[in-house]
């Protein structure tokens, strides 16, 4: 069967993986309303397309802290990925440098920072977890910036992990052919089993559940790379995040996997986009499958977008091919879009190329008589 858009793969992934990995990869919080909503809140905006304007030519290239992109679809960080496929994060990192984008790999990663960078050129930026024990994270971020890494994307919605009811019944643990690559040396890199999901006792054993505001000004002091924060909902936490000396935001609910009953991510851009005041760039990921998706959350204010579940899910039925195939049928997509749309550059992407749920006035009930 021809794969034509990026869901399709979801189900190839479940039949191929083995119940305990898919389940990790593929569930939510709690009831799952977010993870729902990730996706059905794009549907909640449609398109005002401009007509007769000559798009012939399409150019989707961007830069990302001063470095160039093809296009404003990059990968964001997901765990484990030796789990879907035996290369793994080798396999995602060739695709996204083939792609000419940028990956973004995973502290929990079954690849380490330098066997990454080994695979060859590429934009690579480093998700950061902070553990209790800080020598260990200095270690970690020093041997990334070592790599080549250019960023580093602080995840801040993690001090405790999320409570994901698919891993509690699965006992989810790491298989023992794997480890967490990045802490091999620290013995930091095996998860033990454990009688609900054995990242969750991984977690509340060695991430700081004390991390604070203060620690991101920590962080600078002990690199040079730029600080996104990743997983700011609010335009309080903005605000806080650009005074700290944050370079970029994620908006992100880390794939629904965190607390339940937060906001899709699409929906809390705007109030974040407009916090930050074009004064940082704004991301997005969550629930992006469509090249239309990435479209509104450009439409939006979103300088670019970051896929994960897609990946994951790409790299298990037919790994770095797979991978390649989900950023270009995202990128043909939202070439079309873009070209539908009237629009011929991302600076063409405009706010009044859309209309949300939230723009209509709602219809005043008729006056009784």
């Amino acid at each position: 069967m021809e794969i034509t858009n990026v869901t399709e793969y979801d189900a190839i992934a479940k039949q191929k993986l083995p119940k305990m990995v898919y389940d990790y990869y593929a569930s939510g919080a709690e009831d799952q309303w977010t993870l729902q909503e990730n996706r059905n809140a794009f549907s909640r905006i449609l398109f005002r397309p401009r007509i007769l304007i000559d798009v012939s030519k399409i150019d989707m290239t961007t830069t990302v802290l001063g470095f160039k992109i093809s296009m404003p679809i990059m990968i964001a960080p997901t765990a484990m990925q030796k789990m879907a496929h035996p290369e793994g994060e080798y396999a995602t990192a060739r695709a996204a440098s083939a792609a000419g984008t940028i990956m973004t790999l995973s502290s929990w990663a079954t690849s380490s920072v330098e066997e990454v960078a080994s695979t060859g050129p590429g934009i690579r930026f480093f998700q950061l977890y902070v553990y209790k024990d800080r020598h260990v994270v200095a270690q970690l971020v020093r041997r990334a910036e070592r790599a080549g890494f250019k960023a580093i994307a602080l995840t801040v919605d993690t001090p405790r992990l999320g409570r994901r009811e698919a891993d509690i019944k699965n006992r989810f643990t790491l298989p023992p052919f794997l480890t967490l690559k990045n802490f091999e040396g620290l013995d930091l890199g095996k998860m033990d089993k454990a009688d609900d999901s054995g990242l969750a006792s991984y977690v509340a054993g060695q991430i700081d559940r004390t991390l604070s505001w203060k620690d991101v000004k920590w962080l600078q002091t002990i690199t040079k790379l730029p600080i996104l924060v990743k997983g700011v909902l609010t335009a309080e936490d903005t605000r806080i995040a650009i005074q700290s000396g944050a370079a970029g935001i994620i908006v992100s609910n880390h794939g629904a996997r965190q607390l339940d009953y937060v906001p899709a991510t699409i929906m809390a851009l705007e109030e974040v986009v407009k916090a930050a005041q074009g004064r940082v760039p704004v991301f997005l990921d969550g629930g992006v499958r469509r090249g239309t998706d990435v479209f509104k959350a450009l439409a939006l204010g979103a300088s670019g977008i970051f896929i994960g579940r897609p990946v994951v899910f790409s790299l298990a039925a037919e790994g770095e091919a797979g991978v390649r195939k989900v950023l270009s049928m995202l990128r043909e997509e939202f070439e079309l879009t873009m070209a539908l749309s009237g629009c011929r550059s991302l600076k063409e992407i405009t706010r009044e190329h859309i209309v949300t749920e939230w723009d209509r006035p709602h219809p005043r009930p008729l006056p009784r008589l």
